[in-house]
């Protein structure tokens, strides 16, 4: 694959590398072999030259003062912050000589990876390092800290992550924005139904928070926190109580309707309103609007799975498309994710075959304070690339106390020295995505992408493929995988003639045309991956599994020590805690606070710019309230992942719960509780 390294000035494609649904073509605009600008590709079919500011701004980020050039060893206490500059050959050989001796005295299950996506990469994200960590028998990571919970609960009534196409949206005539601040994480979507709105189509935003999202919407409901599968109940209620289901859909392409016909008669909209928060009258006008309106389209958002209840909160949702027959309306239905699309062959990219101990303990990443702190055998090394656990982890002072360890030998692989990185042995200094090859599939719309290589490595960074590459052949490891170049690899994971949808997708076709589409992607006429291939209203598999087989709101863990239920959601300008750092980014968002009801804050005698403490078992914050009517009574919001300030803790994960929801091993971030206390500034 040709390289746009050698060629120092002009405008080279490229595509935006961040954990965003919308997965930006873009052009990278270089002088003198540097990249001055970056804006959109004009000519991408869905993202059609509109980016964020996030990446607007990237060559600050790209070019930061403070960005790693070489590998750094630890001189100070842990957490301190002071290294010195090291090569890399004593960076690999401090590693593996510590592993081996690691390995021979507690076997290699002492040793864990901890990792997602900062880099949506492929190849970086879980190729490479999986081949290394799969060969070496260290303990497997459950990746599960974003997405697992909804994806489990989808695939328990529609079978995997397929969803309208997004292009399609265009046409619906109400848009249902549910548990997503859109206009933060999803902005090609917002574009799309702004342009529907024009010919005549209403947005509905349901969501804890009136956000940038909610006060775009032509309706914003708010509702309580973890009780989404409950309002979806009461729609449910009113559409079958009202005939505005559609019983020939229903009949041909789902199982267990009549049912749930008779399950949703304890749904009414009295006690569905008195769960949610939600008015009756509101749930009624809402039922009958989805019921009386095709097409309409429902954006399933990560919001509302981040609760003890997470999955079950979208397998409800995902079953509201069928009732009224929007999957065989074009522009009607929902999207969760769409990456069953796009799906490439992980096992040829991550060689699972390579781990011989098929026992090896496997360990949730939400709970890797408590992996640190309580896991018995114990973990004697963590390498952690790709992502930052101490801003971005439940339960901080857990993952502060476990990473404080003496005998913790910790590997930071990064573009900064994080927060996570300050606790670190040994920190390796990582690569832009513009300095990488790779490819992408989006888990929005319909398109995999490539980048290649634009400008030259930064300092004495390197790319995660690299850095395992050297690690395997100073373990001794001699399979031949572990030769394999980035572009031997990208070719293995598009040779997959399991997934249809990408069929004639390869490394030379990508290469030349810089992204192409998933083919053939309507659901019906056609089979789903459920067991009996139609919408499963009812599922066997649920009940098999432990869970209910039908719809049911089961409500939250109740941390009944603490006043106000506690959502943490995403901020505009920055993306979990990338940018955290930057100060473009802080600039433009400017300060961390907390969104408090009115009501609220009188009782508290909290104004409107207070300082307050934000707190409960597990820790503690120090925020500026923004009092309003932005959030229901009882509830309390902050925004992005900010890292911690000298003159102010701003770390929210240090309130966060670390338990498991009820699907997917997924995280819980928005089921804790905190009291609120103004702070005296005298």
């Amino acid at each position: 694959m040709s390289s746009f390294i050698n060629q120092k000035d002009g405008i080279f494609p490229s595509v935006c590398s961040l954990d965003c649904p919308d997965q930006c073509g873009l052009l990278v605009h270089k002088k003198d072999g540097r990249i001055i600008k970056v804006t959109g590709d004009p000519n991408h079919p869905v993202t059609k030259g509109s980016i964020c500011n996030k990446v607007r701004n990237i060559t600050e980020r790209i070019y930061d003062p403070k960005r790693l050039q070489y590998p750094l060893k630890r001189i100070g206490a842990k957490g301190e912050g002071r290294f010195e500059r090291i090569s890399w050959d004593e960076a690999i050989e401090t590693i593996t000589s510590r592993w081996k001796k690691n390995i021979r005295k507690n076997g290699p299950e002492s040793i864990l990876p901890y990792s997602f996506y900062g880099n949506m990469g492929l190849l970086n994200a879980e190729g490479m390092d999986r081949r290394f960590f799969h060969r070496l028998g260290a303990s497997i990571l459950d990746r599960t800290i974003c997405s697992t919970a909804g994806a489990e609960g989808y695939k328990y009534t529609m079978g995997g992550s397929f969803g309208i196409d997004p292009e399609d949206t265009i046409h619906a005539k109400l848009f249902v924005f549910w548990g997503i601040n859109a206009v933060s994480t999803n902005m090609h979507q917002v574009a799309i139904a702004q342009k529907a709105r024009k010919k005549g189509a209403k947005i509905v935003v349901i969501d804890v928070h009136k956000n940038q999202t909610g006060r775009w919407a032509d309706w914003f409901i708010p509702i309580l926190p973890g009780t989404d599968s409950a309002l979806a109940l009461g729609i449910m209620h009113v559409l079958f109580a009202e005939h505005l289901v559609d019983r020939e859909f229903l009949q041909e392409y789902t199982v267990g309707y009549e049912e749930l016909q008779k399950h949703v008669l304890q749904y009414d909209p009295n006690t569905v309103s008195a769960i949610t928060g939600v008015p009756v009258d509101d749930i009624v006008q809402l039922a009958r609007m989805y019921g009386q309106t095709s097409p309409s389209f429902i954006r399933i958002g990560n919001g509302l799975q981040h609760h003890d209840n997470g999955g079950m909160n979208v397998r409800t949702i995902a079953c509201l498309p069928a009732l009224t027959g929007q999957w065989v309306v074009k522009g009607g239905g929902a999207i969760k994710g769409n990456s069953g699309y796009l799906a490439h062959n992980t096992a040829a990219l991550q060689c699972p075959e390579l781990l011989e101990n098929k026992t090896t303990r496997v360990i949730n990443m939400n709970r890797i304070g408590q992996a640190l702190t309580e896991l018995t055998p114990p973990i004697y090394s963590l390498y952690v690339y790709n992502s930052n656990p101490v801003v971005v982890a439940p339960e901080t002072n857990k993952v502060i106390k476990g990473l404080s360890r003496d005998d913790l030998f910790v590997v930071v692989h990064d573009l900064f020295l994080t927060e996570t990185a300050t606790y670190a042995d040994i920190v390796l200094p990582a690569t832009s995505s513009y300095e990488n090859t790779d490819f992408y599939t989006s888990y929005w719309h319909h398109y995999i992408q490539i980048q290649q290589p634009v400008i030259e490595r930064y300092g004495e960074a390197k790319s995660n493929t690299e850095v395992f590459r050297l690690l395997a052949k100073a373990m001794g490891f001699t399979e031949a995988c572990f030769e394999d170049s980035d572009e031997e690899m990208i070719r293995q994971a598009l040779h997959y003639e399991e997934n249809e949808h990408i069929d004639g997708i390869d490394f030379e076709s990508l290469s030349t045309s810089q992204y192409l589409k998933a083919k053939d992607t309507t659901l019906f006429p056609g089979r789903l991956s459920t067991p009996s291939g139609k919408i499963e209203l009812y599922s066997q598999s649920m009940e098999k599994d432990g869970y209910p087989p039908l719809p049911t709101y089961i409500p939250n863990v109740e941390e009944s020590k603490f006043d106000y239920l506690f959502v943490p959601g995403p901020t505009h300008n920055f993306l979990n805690s990338t940018f955290s750092l930057s100060k473009k980014h802080i600039a433009l968002e400017k300060e961390l606070r907390l969104h408090m009801n009115v009501a609220d804050a009188a009782a508290q005698g909290i104004q409107d710019g207070d300082r307050v403490k934000v707190w409960n078992n597990r820790g503690q914050c120090e925020l500026v309230a923004s009092i309003g009517e932005n959030v229901l009574q009882g509830v309390v919001v902050t925004q992005g992942l900010w890292s911690d300030r000298p003159d102010m803790n701003q770390l929210v994960n240090a309130l966060t719960p670390d338990r498991i929801s009820d699907m997917g091993g997924g995280a819980t971030f928005f089921s804790g509780r905190v009291n609120v206390t103004r702070i005296d500034e005298s």
